[in-house]
């Protein structure tokens, strides 16, 4: 049962979350705004929801932060599977198309890899929340309908493989904000000419964050309210943290 708006002492600062698949990033803001009865909860970069790892909230005054925060560059690791194309360039697509996967191995993924790190042009899936002459373009995609999407500059500072095993890759990206690591699957699997989707992501940081330094969802919700405190970062620490060098 949600509890009423908190009084004093006001929670400000920043709570890290390690985030499961299933709930959406805004599920996570309700859930915690609902469970400790915090007005102002905030979010810094949507993972989808399948995606797992680490998500920011900012709470109070920390939410002003948000811009900021975002900013930061992402790590994720992840999975992909070679040989098969969805719509929505992950698992939770219709595949849309299937072809034989060449004879490859871990070296040679990192090769072809290599295209799209540095500055690189990347255009958002149909399934995603990217507007439209004002419509997210996954309620396009909904009823079929696919139109040109403009290509954004991102950064990929290193797109690296660790494993590769009967047609899926286990990989690492570290690369700026807005980056779709779901494209980067699509686009290689083009590239290899086999297709690919992605399979699992998981974020493990962002800017000087990270998931080790998370709570579980699951662990959370069980938390008692005077414990809560103590797995936030303070407005301080936070300012400390910003500080330019």
């Amino acid at each position: 049962m949600p509890r009423p708006p908190q009084q004093e002492p006001e929670l400000n600062g920043a709570l890290l979350i390690d985030k499961p698949a299933g709930p959406t990033s805004h599920d996570i803001v309700d859930i915690v705004r609902g469970l400790y009865g915090i007005k102002k909860v905030g979010h810094c970069g949507t993972l989808d929801p399948a995606a797992t790892g680490l998500l920011i909230l900012l709470l109070g005054r920390a939410t002003k932060l948000s811009m900021k925060l975002t900013a930061d560059h992402k790590v994720y690791e992840g999975s992909m599977e070679l040989g098969r194309t969805t719509d929505s360039y992950d698992a939770q697509g219709e595949i849309t198309a299937t072809a034989p996967v060449p004879e490859l191995n871990c070296a040679e993924l990192n090769q072809a890899a290599q295209a799209f790190t540095g500055d690189i042009q990347q255009k958002p899936p149909m399934v995603s929340a990217v507007k439209k002459d004002g419509v997210p373009l996954y309620k396009l995609a909904r009823k079929g309908k696919t139109v040109e999407r403009e290509a954004k500059p991102v950064h990929v500072f290193s797109f690296e493989f660790t494993e590769y095993t009967a047609s899926v890759g286990t990989f690492r990206v570290h690369c700026s904000k807005g980056t779709y690591v779901r494209s980067l699957a699509h686009e290689l699997g083009q590239q290899l000419g086999c297709g690919a989707h992605l399979r699992t992501l998981h974020r493990t940081g962002s800017g000087m964050f990270e998931v080790a330094d998370a709570i579980r969802l699951e662990e959370l919700v069980k938390l008692p309210d005077e414990a809560l405190p103590g797995r936030i970062m303070s407005l301080v620490e936070l300012a400390h943290l910003l500080k330019p060098e």
